[in-house]
């Protein structure tokens, strides 16, 4: 739960499940601003979800314009973190990838930032297969994957979803580098993936890898400090890309209301939610799990290279990668 104010007045929270569907995160939308009347949502988490109702397609907030204007992202785009995985192709020698992701806007996404980036760093594509959220069985396409012999393959999906191409690449005996996304940082994918998903590399927010951070990195501490806490409550190695992401909303939030409240506007009225949006686009130089925010008119996440590193999983659990 968060902490129970916001800028230093309490705050109330009302907690709604759209459980997964586009159509219901829509009507939570609809009962949030019609008849809460809050002054802030945060969520969904899927991009799907984000997507009908106005994770981590740049899409939700771009271009910064009509309705947008009114929404921030707390994950880094894919293209930011496709410029990270990109970058570590290239430099360990990756020539040739096939690529297999989500038959629906998170996979669309990343084919979309990830075919552009990789041609520009002279890495070719050799296959493109798509795949359902709630498939059984990748088989027909893990094989046409094989079939054009890639030195490594990049898996666009995310949570448990992402395992299956994974250990149905593992079942057909492919040796190559496997690539995912920063979606699959949770407990369940390293429950479900086993010994199959070992050796994976994927970008992700430094939250998920702090402990093993360089001390230079500018949010070793404050993830730290959130990962200690959060391991407290629940347990070792538990910290998730979508944990950070939530206490990173809280940061800016409360960093946001503390400067709105100055201005005198009153919680729940419309003057004070203009407010608290042009706070938060103001805000500039905040620290928090994942990254250094600073938001303009033009740029609703405001992330920097900062943002993002290159995990692997080890021993079953998240680690840092180290410098590419």
């Amino acid at each position: 739960m968060w902490p129970p104010t916001l800028g230093g007045q309490k705050a109330e929270y009302v907690i709604l499940d759209d459980a997964s569907d586009p159509s219901g995160a829509v009507r939570n939308f609809k009962k949030l601003t019609s008849e809460d009347k809050v002054d802030v949502i945060v969520g969904p988490n899927l991009t799907a979800s984000a997507l009908a109702a106005l994770a981590a397609s740049a899409v939700i907030v771009e271009p910064v314009e009509g309705k947008r204007k009114w929404a921030f992202k707390m994950p880094q785009n894919d293209s930011h973190m496709a410029t990270v995985l990109t970058q570590h192709m290239s430099n360990n020698g990756i020539k040739t990838v096939g690529f297999i992701g989500f038959a629906d806007s998170y996979g669309d996404s990343w084919w979309k930032e990830f075919s552009n980036l990789a041609g520009a760093r002279k890495i070719q594509i050799v296959a493109n297969e798509r795949f359902a959220r709630t498939d059984t069985s990748v088989t027909g396409q893990v094989l046409k994957l094989m079939a054009a012999r890639p030195d490594a393959i990049l898996i666009a999906g995310s949570g448990t979803p992402a395992v299956l191409p994974q250990k149905t690449l593992a079942q057909r005996g492919y040796k190559g580098k496997v690539y995912q996304t920063h979606g699959i940082a949770t407990d369940e994918f390293l429950r479900i993936g086993g010994k199959d998903v070992e050796g994976t590399l994927f970008p992700t927010g430094p939250s998920v890898v702090a402990k093993e951070l360089p001390a230079s990195h500018p949010s070793k501490k404050v993830a730290l400090d959130f990962v200690t806490a959060y391991e407290a409550r629940y347990k070792t190695d538990s910290v998730t890309q979508f944990a950070g992401d939530a206490c990173g909303a809280y940061l800016l939030l409360d960093d946001a209301a503390r400067r709105a409240l100055k201005s005198g506007a009153q919680p729940g009225t419309p003057a004070f939610r203009q407010t608290l949006r042009d706070a938060i686009e103001s805000t500039r130089g905040l620290v928090i799990p994942n990254g250094v925010m600073n938001m303009n008119a033009q740029d609703h996440v405001g992330f920097d290279q900062r943002s993002r590193v290159m995990g692997t999983i080890r021993n079953g659990k998240f680690s840092y990668a180290g410098d590419q």
